[in-house]
């Protein structure tokens, strides 16, 4: 065990701690509960984002992190999928989609697809969340297979997700 002394006191041990992850869109503050997004009509309630129907009377409204990234169009998540795979079984690829967000929707309301872009050789999904594209890309790869990579930004809240399949 490190005692101080005299000598210890006057050397500087401050140094900048980094946030492990940021995300400017994340609510810097706990919000008061009831509160209601008029946009999309999550509630938060019991210190996180939940569906609630009908939604509580005199509740306060704030825009949710979800709806506030749509409306800025900035996604926390893309993922990419290319090869000539694609192309014939894009409805296959987008059911899968929009299977997983639907089960992660109900248990939390912020993971949603913000838009799905379709391209003659490529489907480009961005999500609200980093957790979505994940899942969504699990259920391409068990589904699928095909090539998977997954990066995620180390300060950032963001992931992106690259899936290749050739037929």
């Amino acid at each position: 065990m490190h005692q101080k002394t005299d000598r210890d006191l006057g050397l500087r041990r401050d140094r900048l701690i980094q946030e492990h992850i940021h995300d400017s869109y994340k609510t810097p503050e706990k919000l008061p509960e009831p509160t209601v997004c008029p946009e999309c009509g999550a509630v938060f309630r019991e210190g996180r984002w939940q569906w609630i129907s009908p939604p509580p009377a005199r509740a306060k409204h704030v825009v949710c992190q979800a709806c506030h990234r749509k409306r800025d169009m900035y996604p926390a998540g893309i993922i990419t999928f290319t090869g000539s795979y694609v192309h014939h079984h894009k409805n296959e690829l987008l059911r899968l989609a929009r299977n997983r967000e639907a089960g992660e929707k109900r248990a939390h309301p912020l993971h949603r697809i913000m838009s799905v872009e379709e391209y003659p050789d490529s489907l480009v999904i961005k999500t609200t969340d980093i957790h979505l594209p994940h899942n969504i890309a699990e259920a391409v790869q068990g589904a699928c297979h095909g090539k998977l990579k997954i990066q995620y930004d180390r300060e950032g809240y963001f992931v992106r997700v690259d899936w290749h399949r050739q037929s």
